[in-house]
């Protein structure tokens, strides 16, 4: 488990209960992820983002197709199972619209048809992850992860899953914020 320097006990719930924790050097979520794929010791690697909006039953579903040989990386698809967290508020529809708008620009520059580009539930082989040469500290990595699998030629496919209203914390997605920052990293790996 990467740690993000909480002080909610998570490490030591971590530890109580079997895991490994290493701490991450506070980038942000990006550098987690990278950090991730380095310290795992597994082929698989699987990221659920710790805020509860993700089902962990749902992982035997998402490494599946790794497991036959048939994706290198799989997302777990909002568009596919549903959201409690893409509906609502002015910020959460801009959210969504722009997610969409991003992914329908992806699907066409590489002539696939996915549905989420942005979710953070999601599994790659350890060796792929690790080849793609991910650069951002930010929450944009998961959709420079996808277009850097797409771009190499890596197999990407996507499982239905649901995302749920968080349980714990507040989002740090600031959408007025960290438009730019979407934008940048969209064209930056889109070319």
């Amino acid at each position: 488990m990467i740690d993000g320097h909480s002080t909610d006990r998570t490490r030591e719930v971590a530890v109580e209960h079997g895991a490994r924790v290493d701490l991450d050097g506070g980038k942000g979520k990006g550098e987690a992820l990278r950090r991730s794929l380095d310290s795992a010791a597994g082929d698989i690697v699987v990221f659920i983002d710790a805020d509860g909006s993700h089902d962990p039953r749902d992982i035997p579903a998402l490494v599946a197709p790794i497991k036959a040989g048939a994706a290198d990386l799989v997302i777990g698809s909002r568009g596919k199972g549903g959201s409690d967290e893409l509906h609502g508020t002015i910020e959460q529809f801009i959210r969504y619209v722009g997610s969409q708008l991003i992914m329908l620009a992806i699907n066409y520059r590489w002539n696939v048809r996915l549905t989420d580009s942005q979710n953070g539930f999601r599994a790659i082989r350890r060796d792929v992850g690790r080849k793609l040469d991910l650069k951002s500290n930010l929450t944009t990595i998961e959709q420079e992860m996808l277009m850097r699998a797409l771009k190499l030629g890596y197999r990407v496919d996507e499982v239905p899953t649901h995302e749920y209203e968080r349980k714990w914390g507040t989002s740090k997605v600031v959408v007025w914020k960290l438009w730019a920052a979407y934008l940048w990293s969209f064209f930056r790996n889109i070319l």
